[in-house]
């Protein structure tokens, strides 16, 4: 893995050239309008990057893309991978890896979740505190590879602390409905029955999802600060639960998509 990290990084910076990237951006099923902001530099698709995964996913597009953006230097992935597509979680956290390689300094991760707390409505933004791992496997089995991190990192605080005032100040000051609160992340692909809903609820978690949290334990594996934002998109609550569909979830995610961007734009620019 360390030997294909370096070749895609080569690769990458033959491209390039002297563009260094200060931030690594990850960005969620139907939350690509990011990109939209960013002025471009270089594009690079997933399926020219050697020993690069291809997002499977549709909503996805499968793009790298290196610019500015708040006026800083950003590496965007417009389009992230996920275990239920069957790659290994090796295979999920590779673009981090290829980040500090590349000299990536933050990382921003934006996805798409149901709610579990019932305070939260859907079209609300969550800004991650903490997380759940139940996606059964972890990116860091295996061989430890000490250039990256240590063999037994410490997770007491996953998510930087500093960005998450900020963008919370952000938020408030804009008049954006944010809360604060635990991600609980599952294999999927298929959404949860009531009493998974439950179960989810009781253990402490706020929201639901299939992603982010792979990619955090490797950025904090190699030190590097992270600030994760997700959008609701359905509800899940027991008493209440009604069958949701994809396209449903995608368009909630795309109407509140401009809030996201303001905020790690916001936040990006005052960093």
């Amino acid at each position: 893995m360390l030997e294909q990290a370096k070749n895609t990084t080569e690769y990458i910076k033959r491209i390039i050239g002297d563009f260094q990237p200060e931030f690594g951006i990850i960005l969620g099923t139907g939350l690509g309008g990011l990109v939209t902001e960013i002025d471009v530099k270089y594009e690079l698709l997933y399926s020219m990057i050697p020993d690069f995964p291809i997002a499977t996913v549709e909503f996805h597009t499968g793009k790298l893309i290196f610019g500015e953006l708040g006026g800083r230097k950003v590496m965007a992935m417009s389009g992230r991978f996920h275990y239920y597509e069957g790659y290994s979680m090796q295979e999920i956290t590779f673009p981090i890896r290829v980040m500090k390689i590349l000299g990536v300094q933050r990382v921003f991760i934006s996805n798409a979740c149901g709610c579990l707390n019932p305070d939260y409505r859907k079209g609300d933004l969550m800004i991650l505190e903490d997380h759940i791992n139940l996606q059964g496997d972890n990116p860091l089995r295996g061989r430890n590879y000490d250039v990256f991190g240590p063999r037994f990192p410490d997770m007491s605080a996953p998510y930087d602390a500093e960005m998450i005032t900020k963008a919370k100040a952000i938020a408030d000051k804009n008049n954006i409905r944010t809360h604060i609160g635990t991600y609980v992340s599952v294999m999927g692909p298929n959404l949860e029955t009531r009493a998974e809903y439950k179960f989810l609820r009781i253990i402490g978690g706020d929201v639901v999802g299939m992603s982010t949290v792979p990619e955090v334990i490797v950025a904090n594996h190699m030190s590097m600060p992270v600030f994760a934002i997700s959008v609701i998109t359905d509800e899940g609550f027991p008493e209440t639960l009604k069958p949701v569909s994809i396209p449903e979830i995608v368009a909630v995610a795309q109407a509140a998509e401009p809030k996201l961007t303001f905020i790690l734009k916001e936040l990006i620019a005052n960093l």
